[in-house]
C-alpha cells in the first residue's frame, strides 16, 4: 500500500508515483487561506493534477468549493478517482478530465486555479535523486530543456479560463523565478512569488491586471 497523509487527507499513490512533497503540502495550506476569505460558493480548477492531492484537500476543507481535476494521464485520472473515494467526497462537488492543458475546459470559467505542473529541468536529470526517477512518470516530472515549456503554455492560456477576479497558484523550480516572471508579465498577470518552507521561492499566486 502506497498512501502519503496531505493536508488532512490521505492519498493513495500506487497507480500514479507521484508522493505528495512537503513543499506542495506547505504552499497549499498557505494557498487555503485565500479561498476561506471567499464566502461565495467557489468554483476551482486542479490542473496537472497527478493524485488529485491538492483538489481533494480543497474539498475537504473548503465547504462551499467545486473542484475540476485535469490531467493528460489516464492513470492519474484513475488515481484521483481512488483518492476521492477514500476521501468520501461527494461525486456531485467534482469533475475529472482526462486532458492535455485547457482543451475540454472551453466556455469553463475559475475562481481560482492551482496548478503543479512538470517542470524538471532536463538540463539538470544528473541532480534528480536517483528513488525518484526510478519511481516517478517522467511525464510528470520533466518539461524541456529548462523545464518551462508546460509552465509557458499553461502561462499563456490560463488567462482565457478566469472569472475577472480569479486567482492562479503555481508551484515550479527556484532557478525558473526570473523567466516565470518574465512570461508572466508578458501575458498580463500580476505576480506575487513565495517561498516554501526550506526558504526558497517555491510557489506563486497571480492575478489578471
Amino acid at each position: 500500500m502506497k498512501r502519503a497523509e496531505f493536508l488532512n487527507c490521505q492519498i493513495d499513490f500506487l497507480k500514479h508515483n507521484f508522493r505528495p512533497r512537503p513543499e506542495t503540502n506547505f504552499w497549499v495550506r498557505k494557498a487555503l487561506k485565500d479561498l476561506k476569505l471567499r464566502i461565495k460558493n467557489l468554483k476551482i480548477l486542479d490542473i496537472f493534477a497527478g493524485t488529485g492531492c491538492i483538489g481533494i484537500a480543497i474539498l475537504k476543507n473548503i465547504k462551499n468549493s467545486q473542484i475540476d481535476f485535469a490531467d493528460i494521464s489516464e492513470n492519474a485520472t484513475e488515481q484521483i478517482k481512488i483518492n476521492l473515494k477514500l476521501n468520501k467526497i461527494e461525486k456531485s462537488r467534482c469533475k475529472i478530465y482526462r486532458a492535455n492543458l485547457f482543451e475540454k475546459m472551453k466556455g469553463k470559467k475559475y475562481d481560482f486555479i492551482f496548478a503543479n505542473p512538470p517542470y524538471v529541468a532536463l538540463d539538470r536529470i544528473l541532480e534528480v535523486q536517483k528513488e525518484v526517477l526510478k519511481k516517478e512518470p517522467p511525464v510528470a516530472l520533466f518539461a524541456g530543456k529548462d523545464g518551462l515549456v508546460i509552465i509557458e503554455k499553461f502561462l499563456q492560456q490560463v488567462k482565457n479560463y478566469l472569472k475577472p477576479s480569479g486567482k492562479i497558484f503555481l508551484e515550479f523550480d527556484p532557478l525558473q523565478r526570473q523567466k516565470i516572471e518574465r512570461i508572466a508579465k508578458e501575458e498580463g498577470f500580476k505576480v506575487v512569488f513565495k517561498k516554501d518552507q526550506f526558504k526558497k521561492y517555491r510557489w506563486l499566486s497571480a492575478v489578471k491586471i
